[in-house]
């Protein structure tokens, strides 16, 4: 019988909502947390919800949350009796997990050699084969040159699924739709698996144009207990990577889930598995399902598992980890309504899914029951390029999809997360799609079935640009000190309104208003100056101008609530110098500038140069000065937010200067290099 090891403080090797996540189930259980902390880090939140913080070092992650022996000597000194690792980082580093236990620490997660098991991909798939879970045809060998795994792709038909052996989030994998494209995509995996995990090994697997990704939360003690934890859908994704996940999955019958569950009890018991891991399988358009992997760590997507069964697996995990039994058996599971969770990103996702990077200058969160928010940030936090761009998790909890699908809607209508790009428009437009509403997707979805275009309605920026006059006027209004019973821009003349011109990308916002009459006109040109002809109008937009009476209702701090043509409206905006974020409920985010009233020179563009869309690290340059290129054809690789970003040629060209290096850091707007004319 294996003996109790209280745990009464724990150190989190790990960072934002994972460790706010762990230090509150901490406190529940009525034990000392000491976080960590970057530079970057230093005063976010979690470091002032810790019992106890401690600075780490510098941004860079070998120094910081990947410093084994600098975190294992921090727990040390700190007294602390055991290290959660979280997810991501080190959590599933088998060496740090055993440097752990030798230093007579408790390692918060499944055995070492669990770990190293399930490090490798195609290790993976020859333990699962042996104990008769399904896996996916493919290749894993020691031939890892290029020639060998090419031939293997060729071999195997496309299209081939290209995934790093130590991978995992999405890095290091690579869909192949033809020979053409086989070369550049093995040296591209390998590399990005060698920069993520310090392996770059691949394995290649056949690839199911139309299936699902499901997973199975699994759970083991030391006890040689294992059980399954019902499954998460989660094929809805971007750069291979999680969006939305809900359970229970739209696309499992009573009886697929039973074998399901009961393959990824099996995966577990091959393991001898003694913590909290994720079986994931893929399941075809005919419901064949195949073994993916395991992930020997919690799961991002943790919280839909816990609303749905009302566990809390972090606890189960410290449990476990003293060497307790499971609480509770196979029997005991029991789901209870639904859970959907949407990530919260910091990126473009009309543009590719770019990263963002800024401050964020206003957070507030709706209160709506059933709505659950994991996240490591507030007002005024900064996404940097040195980690993640996840911002948040929203998990909403009803009684049937439906009302978890309802939930979920208005809480992204009702979010504030402003003063940078983020999805939230993205995730709101799909919970309005009619496919994943009646959960008919898989993991093609955003390719397939749903299109992504930030266009906002001719009104929705109108509404914009007259809450953004009034609530600036309000407030000029609360600061005057002189002449207070005179109209605010009072005029001798009484036919000329006040007017402001705010910028929406290229397109003009001329506001004009006097007293509660305001006019808008919006157009893609500038007004023509007087005697010059007129620009021809995009065909977005028509150059009308469009009255509204507008009563202002209220002006709480960083709202106003207006009442427009005789609907009350209720608008948040914050400002950053000139730029406003303007939020509304139905309307979602506009973002306007206020264009000022004398030009200013913009600095000089450089015909046929590319500049960096977004700050990262060079990691890689394709091309050369005097190259030939066409259009499409990859021009250099970025790192940022730990992933890669190929910037691509926009039109046949030569290649005529390069102005940057490999491995150098650079500056969004960075000149990168030139095209001949």
């Amino acid at each position: 019988m294996n003996s109790i090891n209280s745990i009464n403080s724990i150190l989190i090797a790990n960072r934002g909502e994972i460790a706010s996540r762990i230090i509150r189930t901490c406190k529940k259980m009525g034990i000392r947390s000491v976080a960590i902390y970057s530079d970057a880090d230093r005063g976010t939140p979690y470091t002032r919800e810790a019992d106890q913080a401690v600075h780490i070092g510098c941004n860079d992650l070998a120094t910081s949350y990947l410093g084994q022996d600098k975190i294992i000597a921090t727990a040390q000194k700190v007294g602390a009796d055991a290290i959660h690792p979280g997810f991501g980082f080190l959590s599933e580093n088998a060496g740090f997990a055993q440097k752990v236990q030798n230093a007579g620490l408790i390692f918060i997660g499944p055995r070492p050699e669990a770990i190293e098991a399930m490090g490798s991909k195609s290790k993976a798939k020859d333990i699962m084969r042996e104990h008769d879970v399904p896996v996916i045809p493919g290749y894993q060998g020691e031939d890892q040159s290029v020639e060998r795994l090419s031939a293997e792709a060729l071999n195997m038909g496309f299209p081939v699924l290209l995934k790093a052996a130590a991978g995992g989030g999405g890095k290091g994998m690579r869909i192949v739709e033809a020979e053409k494209e086989l070369k550049a995509a093995i040296e591209g995996a390998k590399r990005e698996g060698k920069s993520s995990f310090g392996n770059d090994e691949l394995i290649i697997e056949k690839y199911f144009p139309s299936s699902r990704h499901i997973e199975f939360q699994i759970f083991g003690d030391q006890h040689g207990n294992a059980i399954h934890i019902l499954e998460r859908e989660c094929s809805i994704q971007r750069r291979y990577q999680k969006i939305i996940e809900e359970s229970p999955s739209p696309a499992l019958t009573v009886a697929l889930r039973s074998e399901m569950g009961e393959a990824a009890v099996k995966a577990a018991k091959s393991l001898n598995y003694d913590n909290a891991g994720t079986v994931e399988f893929i399941l075809s358009d005919k419901n064949e399902f195949f073994f993916l992997e395991v992930n020997t760590r919690l799961q991002v997507e943790h919280p839909v598992t816990e609303e749905i069964t009302g566990l809390d697996l972090v606890q189960m995990q410290i449990e476990v980890a003293e060497g307790r039994p499971l609480s509770v058996s196979q029997e005991d599971i029991k789901g209870n309504g639904y859970a959907i969770e949407c990530r919260l990103y910091a990126e473009d996702a009309a543009n590719e899914f770019m990263p963002a990077t800024g401050k964020i200058l206003k957070w507030k969160t709706p209160e709506i029951d059933g709505l659950r928010i994991e996240t490591g940030v507030e007002s005024g936090s900064v996404i940097s390029t040195h980690y993640d761009p996840m911002i948040a998790k929203l998990i909403t909890h009803g009684k049937d999809r439906s009302e978890a699908q309802r939930k979920m809607s208005a809480a992204l209508a009702n979010l504030n997360c402003l003063g940078l790009t983020t999805n939230q428009d993205f995730l709101k437009a799909i919970l309005a799609n009619a496919d994943f509403q009646a959960g008919k997707y898989d993991t093609h979805f955003l390719k397939k079935q749903f299109s992504y275009t930030k266009e906002q309605s001719q009104q929705a920026i109108e509404m914009a640009a007259i809450a953004v006059s009034a609530f600036d006027k309000a407030e000029r209004e609360s600061k005057r000190t002189l002449l207070q019973n005179m109209p605010s821009g009072w005029r001798n003349n009484f036919y000329q309104p006040q007017q402001e011109t705010f910028l929406n990308g290229d397109e003009e916002i001329l506001v004009k208003y006097h007293d509660a009459n305001y006019s808008v006109i919006a157009s893609c040109h500038p007004e023509p100056v007087e005697g010059e002809a007129k620009p021809a109008l995009s065909a977005g937009r028509q150059s009308l101008s469009n009255d509204y009476q507008v009563h202002v209702q209220q002006i709480p701090k960083d709202q106003i609530l207006l009442e427009l043509n005789g609907i009350q409206e209720r608008f948040t905006v914050v400002r950053s110098g000139n730029d406003h974020f303007i939020q509304h409920a139905q309307n979602g985010t506009v973002n306007l500038t206020r264009k000022e009233r004398f030009p200013i020179k913009e600095a000089e563009k450089v015909k046929g140069g590319y500049i960096s869309p977004m700050p990262g690290k060079l990691i890689k340059l394709l091309v050369e000065p005097g190259q030939e290129v066409k259009s499409g054809d990859g021009l250099l690789v970025l790192l940022s937010m730990k992933m890669e970003n190929t910037i691509c040629a926009d039109e046949d060209g030569t290649v005529e200067e390069i102005y940057v290096n490999a491995e150098e850091d650079l500056e969004a707007g960075k000149l990168l290099l030139k095209m001949k004319d």
